[in-house]
């Protein structure tokens, strides 16, 4: 399990929330105090709401399925998609589309557009073909679809689950993924409402240190159960190969038994034969 220690967090500023006139009272249970105008998140709660979403994280990953980091923010951008791409995941971090989820058989079409672009544009031969304004529009066509869709490419049916750095910037990703019963894990700071997400981090989400803490504990958290599985696809390959190797050893020992029975049969009459010319 990922481990973060009171003094990580202390350290990447993850205490600091907003200022009070700006606070959502549904996130009193996760406030400590208010200091100079400005909510103090009660750490001791972030530390049990981390190894809480670690465990249920791993578990997801652990089944095989895929977890969808969303941070379309400045400062969580180039984190969240270094650490979805380490962890081979699926990541959003220019802008979400609406329908994103809710409309994902027409995002495909848009990917497989995307694909096809790239296919075309590897043939030299098709793709030099065109007019100098036409190889213009194609290549401006395929930027603006990878810088939204690119983190998605791989992506072929609807995620297990959903990683969100500010559910408030990020409101319609969770309407979507609460309409599709899709489990949400979400940082969110004093001015977010943690009933709308299924695993509530309070941290803060603003400042880089404290979004790259929270992050890689997920990561590592992903990481582990993505070894778990590979390790669970070893041990029930290993136990087919030794009952397919039973299932042999009993066939051979089958199939040596029967030509034993075979070969006495045979030797029986020229036994009883021989004792028959002793009597006489």
């Amino acid at each position: 399990m990922a481990q973060v220690e009171y003094k990580d967090l202390l350290d990447a500023g993850v205490h600091f929330g907003h200022l009070t006139r700006k606070w959502d009272p549904r996130m009193a249970p996760y406030i400590f105090m208010e200091k100079n105008g400005i909510h103090i998140i009660d750490l001791n709660k972030t530390l049990a709401s981390i190894d809480e979403a670690a465990a249920a994280m791993k578990g997801i990953v652990r089944s095989g399925r895929k977890v969808m980091f969303v941070a379309t923010k400045k400062q969580a951008q180039e984190i969240v998609t270094e650490e979805a791409r380490r962890l081979k995941m699926p990541f959003v971090t220019d802008r979400w589309l609406g329908g994103m989820l809710t409309n994902f058989a027409t995002i495909r079409k848009s990917l497989k557009k995307m694909q096809g672009i790239e296919k075309m544009m590897k043939d030299e031969a098709t793709y030099k073909s065109l007019a100098k304004r036409e190889r213009l529009t194609v290549y401006r066509e395929k930027e603006k679809l990878e810088r939204v869709l690119g983190g998605i490419a791989d992506l072929t049916r609807l995620p297990a689950a959903l990683f969100i750095v500010d559910v408030k910037r990020e409101h319609i990703a969770v309407a979507e993924a609460k309409r599709l019963g899709i489990p949400v894990f979400a940082m969110c700071d004093t001015n977010s409402n943690p009933s709308d997400v299924d695993y509530p981090i309070p941290a803060n989400d603003d400042a880089y240190k404290s979004i790259r803490l929270i992050t890689l504990a997920i990561g590592k958290a992903i990481e582990e159960g993505l070894l778990e599985r590979k390790q669970d696809k070893d041990d029930q390959r290993l136990q087919e190969e030794e009952e397919a190797k039973r299932a042999e050893d009993v066939k051979t020992a089958k199939a040596e038994g029967e030509t034993a029975v075979d070969a006495e049969e045979e030797i029986s009459p020229v036994v009883a034969e021989e004792a028959e010319e002793q009597e006489d």
